[in-house]
Order: structure tokens, then sequence, then C-alpha cells
């Protein structure tokens, strides 16, 4: 007998029962009675050793971040290391590249004995109400994909609305004349945030009647050298294209370098896009327009959310942020 067979067997969610056992005030007297009845029915006996163990651990605060090096979340880890360590936290980070995201959490957690942790980069596309039964620590996923934002109340998520945010730069570049746009993805196989980077691009597309061409689809995998590399082979055959939109500043970079190198003019033959709003792309030359994203704005918040939810004076929630489009000189009305 688990605690999502008591909660099947009650008729709520899994953290409505965890908040029974928990003594939580903010449950309905009937439901309490309903569940406490479920419970002595069957002889349920809870696993305190969880809670036990938040009780005696250190002040550690995990901070999980997919990949090995991303220039956006290493900037967002200095805001955030400043924040937990002056809150009196313990911080300890860990890189990982595997594919499946929750089971890392997880360990991650259970391993290191962590009161909270969050999570920068990483698709969480399966998650669900009852994935994190049993674990205690307080969970903040930011920047990272879900299936949907329903308001699952055993974690929280900051994000921004990753599909529109490309459908607003596509449309930049075709309210500019752009109608023969290539698009640098990052991974192949994303079916995170790069996939949603892909939706937007393709609807916007879409809703200007352009047709889509795949070929005009290439792969950086967010890095400079990669971006360089396909860029430059894809720009040598299909000269005809005037823009392209990479969905981060890195790799806009190394796509300017390629068509440099390749004789086109950055705003002027071609014109370049970036996704982040990284000093990179505004200290370039010619300044990359970019998507910029709440960096500060995220990591405040994600820190003031995981403290809260740690101490008990928050709930958890699922925010996302408004963008902003920066305007540069990599780009030009045709």
């Amino acid at each position: 007998m688990t605690i999502t067979d008591i909660a099947r067997l009650s008729g709520v969610g899994v953290s409505t029962v965890s908040r029974v056992l928990n003594n939580h005030p903010d449950v309905k007297a009937e439901t309490r009675e309903k569940v406490l009845n479920i419970i002595k029915e069957y002889s349920y006996v809870p696993n305190n050793s969880a809670r036990i163990l938040k009780q005696t651990n250190t002040k550690n605060v995990g901070i999980l971040v997919k990949g090995v090096f991303n220039p956006f979340f290493s900037a967002m880890l200095k805001d955030i290391s400043i924040r937990v360590e002056d809150a009196g936290y313990t911080m300890i980070l860990h890189h990982h590249d595997n594919s499946n995201d929750l089971d890392t959490l997880i360990g991650f957690i259970k391993e290191k004995k962590l009161q909270g942790v969050i999570c920068l980069g990483g698709n969480f596309l399966d998650i669900k109400e009852e994935s994190l039964e049993g674990v205690e620590a307080a969970v903040v996923l930011l920047s990272v994909s879900i299936q949907s934002q329903k308001n699952y109340d055993t974690f929280s998520t900051i994000s921004i609305a990753n599909d529109e945010a490309a459908y607003e730069a596509t449309h930049y570049l075709i309210r500019n004349g752009h109608k023969n746009i290539a698009l640098l993805l990052g991974e192949k196989h994303d079916f995170g945030i790069g996939k949603l980077r892909y939706k937007g691009y393709k609807k916007a597309l879409e809703d200007h009647k352009i047709p889509l061409k795949e070929e005009n689809v290439i792969y950086g995998e967010y890095d400079v050298a990669t971006a360089y590399g396909v860029t430059k082979d894809f720009l040598s055959q299909h000269k005809e294209v005037t823009a392209l939109f990479a969905i981060s500043d890195m790799m806009a970079v190394g796509a300017a370098k390629a068509a440099i190198d390749l004789g086109f003019s950055i705003g002027g033959t071609i014109s370049i896009m970036g996704f982040d709003g990284m000093d990179v792309a505004k200290y370039y030359n010619p300044t990359i327009a970019t998507v910029k994203q709440p960096r500060e704005e995220m990591s405040r918040m994600s820190v003031e959310l995981l403290l809260g939810l740690m101490n008990g004076s928050a709930k958890n929630q699922h925010i996302v942020l408004d963008v902003e489009l920066l305007e540069g000189k990599s780009t030009r009305t045709i």
C-alpha cells in the first residue's frame, strides 16, 4: 500500500493525501475524514524516513544543470549562487547530460540529502503529479520543458512561452520583408525548448503564407564552433537565404562569423536574429537582434520561491514571464 493507492481509493490527489499525513490545515474536513478512514481501513503506515531526513539534514540546496556548458545558464547560475549563499544555505552544483532528467533529479535529491533544488534546463515532458511522490525537497524547474502548465502542486516552474517568443522573432524578420528564413536549432532530438521554438517559427511562416522548407532547418548543438560549421556548409549551398534565426545568441555569433567568411555582410546581404539577450549579442559588431529572456528576474524569483517553499511561506506556483525583442544592426528591411 502506497500513498498513490490511498489517493486512488480516496478519490483525491496524491498531494492532498500528503497534506493530510502532514496535518496541513488547508484540507476540507470531509476530505480529511475520507482519507483518514481509508488509511485506517487499510492499516496504512506512512514512511516517515523522508520527513525525518528533512528535519535532520544540513541546509543543502542543489542546482541541477542540464548540459556541461550553456552560457545563458552560466550567467543565471552566478545570480542564483549569490542569492542562495546570502540566505545561509550551502549550494551543491551538479551538471549532467543524462537522457532521463526526472530520475537524475530524484537521485540527486536523495544522494545529497537536499532540502530544495533548482533545475536549470532539461525535459520533464512526462512529469506527473505523482512523479515526485515521497520526495520531501522543494523543487523549482527553471527554464525547462514540461508538457503543460497545469497547476501541479508537488513542484514549481518558472519559464517563458518559448513558442510565442520564437513566433515574434520570426514575425519580426517577415515584417521586414524576409521570406527565405533559415532556422538554426540546437539538437536534432530536442523535444523540449527546441521543439517549442521550431513550432513558433513554423506557425509564423504559416500565418504569412510562406512555405516551410525543411532544408532551411539546421542544427548547431548550442555550440559556437558547431554553429559556425553547419552555417558555413548551409549558406555555401543556399545563397538565396536572406535571414537566419538562431535559437541562442552563441549560435548566432557562430552563424554570423560563417556568413562573413563566405562574403555575406551582416545586416546587409543577410540578417541574423539570436535568442536569450546575452551580452555577446550587444557587444558583437554589428549588434545582434535578439529575444531577451528576463534572466535576472528568473534567477531572483527561482531562489525566492524555493526559499518560500522550504520555510512553508509559499505554495508551488507555475510562472510564465514575458520576453523582449531587442532590435540590433544585424537585420535590415528588404
